[in-house]
């Protein structure tokens, strides 16, 4: 039986993007699949290196049917990662939208009960985010944004992190369940599922 991988998507944000691409350097058996808006911020904050240093499989949102979605029907992938995830891409998921790549990968690992974790941008009323060119700036989330990201959570299947050690961490808890199920013959191992 094939290994199954992880789906890392990433959207247009540079809020811990540097911190995302950080964590993907340090896991095995990844495809990334790059928003159009992600391609362009990445080379905008100079992270082209960082995501080549991965060295995962990048697929970038070049078709409008979403084509890359299929592999979730192929059960190619255990989990699906979004980090980092806009408040646009976030509001689109909240209501089901289904237009861009990321938007499709979402709810397609939905539909085929693929865990989801996701790193929303905007997760309290005031943070500092990264700006081109190493500068920090001052945000301050709308309500709305907030109210968005509060939906999510209560979606099936789905695990919504606030920063980025949760994120890795719960990433590694997902990961080390998974391999006690497959050392256990899918025997399952209750008490280590932190969903």
């Amino acid at each position: 039986m094939r290994t199954q991988r992880l789906a890392w998507a990433i959207t247009g944000s540079g809020h811990y993007l540097r911190e995302s691409l950080a964590i993907l350097q340090t896991l095995q058996d990844v495809d990334i699949y790059l928003s159009r808006a992600a391609a362009e911020i990445i080379q905008q904050y100079g992270f082209q290196s960082a995501l080549e240093a991965t060295g995962h499989k990048v697929y970038q949102d070049k078709t409008a049917s979403s084509v890359p979605v299929e592999r979730f029907y192929e059960g190619v992938y255990h989990s699906l990662v979004i980090s980092p995830a806009t408040s646009n891409t976030i509001a689109k998921m909240a209501y089901g939208f289904s237009d861009s790549l990321v938007t499709n990968l979402f709810a397609q690992a939905g539909k085929t009960r693929v865990h989801s974790i996701l790193f929303a941008c905007d997760t309290a009323a005031e943070l500092e985010s990264e700006a081109p060119r190493d500068n920090m700036v001052k945000v301050f989330p709308r309500q709305i944004d907030l109210d968005n990201v509060a939906k999510l959570k209560q979606f099936a299947d789905t695990t919504v992190v606030e920063d980025m050690a949760a994120l890795q961490d719960v990433i590694m808890q997902r990961l080390a369940t998974l391999h006690d199920l497959h050392l256990h013959d899918g025997i399952q191992v209750l008490d280590t599922l932190t969903e």
